[in-house]
């Protein structure tokens, strides 16, 4: 009897959350298929669930109209630049405010985390300006440079404290015992512990850089080192109009790559998030 009572629940469960997933998947799912569609039957009332007429014209337009794999190699590179740079950062700045007391450390704290309070549309100017007389304009350093040294930085090292500082301090301890000094504590002992924590910044890292928008249009001016988000503005007809098919297309050939990284890597995402807690 408690063996139905319980598949009944768990088929419930599952219908609920199957239903409560339709808003979510349908967005993807209209977009991938769309780019397969000629442009009438994109907007067809009701909306068809698969094109009648499949079409791969699209994505080959993609290629004609823009730079794009150059674009998307940008994208890709970039990404993968400021992830690295991000958890380095993050990771020592993260320890040492856990780990290394020294005088102000809460104050200097608090300064760090007001940078996540100022909007980038705030420093935009101010960035430009430093960007412009270093002759950095069109080129790729002011997307390297500000997210590593910025509000993504921060609330990364935010996380990577509140990870460290959930670690016995007997860890620590018994390295100084076996002569280990502070950096080879860190590197031998605090890092290979904190995978999880690494892995929740790497993923949003990432995600975060991939998807930048405001700094691209701002700092570059060239197709050929246009990012994603920027090039996927630029399908536009000889009117200025939107190019909805190869615009779909396009913008599918960009989230889906993302969307299965963050669904093979979601588990040690939210492990991740789990391990750093709220402590201190």
């Amino acid at each position: 009897m408690n063996r139905d009572v319980s598949r009944r629940t768990k088929l419930v469960l599952y219908g609920v959350l199957m239903v409560l997933c339709i808003p979510f998947i349908f967005p993807t799912w209209w977009m991938v298929t769309s780019s397969l569609k000629p442009i009438a039957d994109i907007f067809a009332f009701p909306p068809q669930l698969w094109p009648t007429d499949v079409q791969f014209d699209a994505y080959q337009r993609v290629f004609e109209l823009q730079p794009f794999e150059r674009q998307y190699f940008n994208s890709l590179y970039i990404a993968l630049i400021v992830t690295v740079g991000t958890l380095a950062v993050s990771a020592l700045s993260g320890y040492a405010f856990a780990r290394i007391r020294f005088r102000g450390q809460n104050v200097l704290f608090l300064v760090v985390l007001a940078g996540l309070l100022i909007p980038s549309e705030v420093t935009i100017v101010p960035l430009f300006q430093m960007f412009f007389k270093l002759g950095l304009v069109d080129t790729h350093w002011p997307l390297i440079l500000v997210p590593i040294l910025g509000a993504p930085s921060v609330l990364a090292t935010f996380i990577m404290r509140q990870f460290f500082i959930s670690l016995p301090n007997e860890l620590e301890e018994a390295a100084r015992v076996d002569g280990l000094g502070r950096f080879a504590t860190f590197w031998k002992i605090a890092l290979p512990l904190a995978r999880p924590a690494l892995g929740a910044v790497a993923i949003f890292t990432f995600l975060h850089s991939w998807n930048l928008y405001l700094e691209p249009i701002v700092f570059l001016s060239s197709p050929e080192m246009f990012t994603l988000p920027q090039a996927l503005t630029q399908f536009v007809d000889a009117y200025g109009g939107p190019m909805w098919n190869v615009q779909l297309a396009a913008a599918s050939m960009t989230a889906l790559p993302v969307l299965a990284v963050f669904v093979v890597a979601q588990k040690q995402f939210v492990e991740g998030l789990a391990h750093t807690g709220l402590k201190g």
